[in-house]
């Protein structure tokens, strides 16, 4: 379906899940962080899943969980521009009869899904915490994105919860230097970690990223700290299994 860009939007791809994405450098762009999101999602057919994508930005994560998740994704967006960005988007993959982006706050995501109903809960959430001295982009857009301005890691962690059955699945994609901030909340708000896997930019790096997968009601224990994923080699090429990620299996 043909869809009408602004003179600074461009269309990207990501090969391996035939998905095209509206992107703009002015207002945000996805990166790693919700490419690996996606990968770490535990595949699931269901034709009645649902699934709730919160801080959406352009729709990137959930867009990306097309061939991975059956039935309906919701994607979740407090910012105009980029909720329209991910509407244009979904209209691009004629994917409008799974999808439904909210231009809200998640504080309010009740009022579209109802407590207790989701399988599956996704979230990028802005990584940085706000204080006096944060160092905040200039460009509201993208400020907005990495800072906890709308939104906090508490309230992010409490609208998952809200949102999930028993024994549904909360992903997360975080900074490790928050982890055990992380993992006391998401404990305190009913979610067990269960699958944790540190991201790596080159080998011998300190990871610059985790991705942790967490229960609803599980028992605790049990948490598996998967090997280490390194995204690039030490000449900042892509490793075989992050191009196989971006564009599929090599033949």
């Amino acid at each position: 379906m043909e869809v009408t860009l602004r003179p600074d939007e461009r269309i990207d791809q990501l090969s391996s899940q035939g998905i095209q994405i509206i992107q703009s450098k002015n207002v945000f762009a996805f990166s790693l962080d919700a490419v690996l999101l996606a990968h770490f999602v535990r595949e699931n057919k269901r034709h009645k899943l649902t699934t709730v994508d919160l801080c959406a930005g352009n729709g990137a994560i959930g867009l990306f969980l097309n061939r991975k998740l059956g039935g309906q994704i919701y994607e979740v967006e407090i910012q105009p521009r980029l909720a329209d960005m991910a509407e244009r988007s979904v209209k691009l993959n004629d994917l409008t009869d799974r999808y439904t982006v909210i231009n809200d706050d998640l504080a309010n995501v009740n009022q579209y899904v109802p407590k207790d109903a989701a399988d599956i809960v996704t979230c990028n959430p802005p990584y940085f915490k706000v204080t006096p001295a944060s160092q905040k982009n200039p460009n509201q857009h993208l400020a907005i994105a990495r800072h906890e301005l709308t939104t906090t890691l508490e309230r992010v962690v409490e609208q998952m919860s809200g949102l999930l059955k028993t024994n549904g699945h909360g992903y997360l994609v975080h900074r490790p230097d928050r982890l055990s901030e992380i993992i006391m909340t998401l404990e305190q708000h009913r979610l067990v970690p269960k699958r944790i896997q540190f991201i790596v930019p080159k080998p011998g790096q300190e990871a610059n990223m985790v991705l942790i997968d967490a229960i609803k009601d599980a028992k605790a224990g049990g948490t598996k700290v998967l090997p280490e994923f390194v995204v690039a080699d030490n000449h900042g090429q892509y490793t075989k299994q992050m191009m196989e990620i971006l564009n599929g299996p090599t033949r």
